[in-house]
């Protein structure tokens, strides 16, 4: 999962190093883990500068040049990662990059601020969703087209590289949008809920960051996006069918 580096508490950060740890340890003990996470690599370092460049690209598109002059509108990845975050993304499954700082006082006055906000955070999901399906586009052609290549040493290494670049962006673009702080998809649903509903959201934002705490740690975050994503697994398992059938 992929989330804004919220945890400045000393006590969860010491949490976090010793759950680094853990997991270390287990990929380096555990027979044929260590080769997974080495092939999980690119596709992290995918994940979180695309999602991050989205959100630059959306603020620079709306008229705030801050992530422009903090040389964040770039595909370079030691631009977008956070050392800790990224940690533990390729180490427990969950994690986050840096977080993109905007003004959105510079907003073009053509659009609300609250809306503004809305966009950039939605950018970064959107943007993995589409990683998702360019490379289940290039899955598709390769099965199609390059299945003697496949059965090659390389080959089956850059497939399994391009699977981990699905699943994963799949998985961090529906995680960010649970409307829960400090997640996207909180500052996408305060875009849309009328003053009263915002105003309840934005008082109450630290007892809301506890119920994610809480859905993070336990089972309940995977209850809630395990059946949205196999949806969204299975319209791309689709897609890449009929891409290996037009070219049977």
């Amino acid at each position: 999962m992929f989330f804004t580096n919220s945890f400045s508490n000393p006590w969860m950060m010491i949490l976090l190093i010793g759950l680094i740890i853990e997991n270390i340890s287990y990929y380096l003990t555990t027979p044929g883990k260590f080769m997974e996470l080495l092939l999980s690599i690119p596709a992290i370092l995918i994940a979180i500068t695309f999602h991050e460049f989205a959100h630059a690209w959306m603020a620079d598109r709306l008229g705030d040049d801050t992530p422009r002059n903090q040389g964040r509108l770039t595909l370079n990845p030691l631009k977008h990662l956070d050392p800790v975050g990224a940690i533990l993304l390729l180490t427990a499954g969950f994690g986050w990059g840096k977080p993109v700082q905007i003004n959105s006082n510079n907003f073009n006055r053509t659009i609300s601020i609250r809306k503004g906000n809305a966009l950039v955070s939605l950018a970064g999901p959107v943007m993995n969703f589409i990683l998702a399906i360019v490379f289940s586009i290039i899955y598709g052609l390769l099965a199609a087209f390059g299945s003697s290549f496949l059965l090659t040493t390389t080959g089956y290494v850059i497939e399994q590289i391009i699977l981990y670049t699905i699943s994963i962006n799949v998985g961090l673009g529906v995680f960010n949008l649970i409307p829960l702080p400090p997640l996207d998809g909180s500052k996408i649903l305060l875009g849309f809920l009328p003053s009263r509903a915002r105003a309840w959201y934005t008082n109450h934002e630290y007892i809301l960051y506890i119920i994610f705490i809480a859905i993070w740690i336990t089972p309940i975050a995977g209850l809630i996006i395990k059946p949205v994503i196999g949806f969204i697994n299975e319209r791309l398992i689709d897609l890449i069918n009929m891409i290996i059938r037009l070219g049977a």
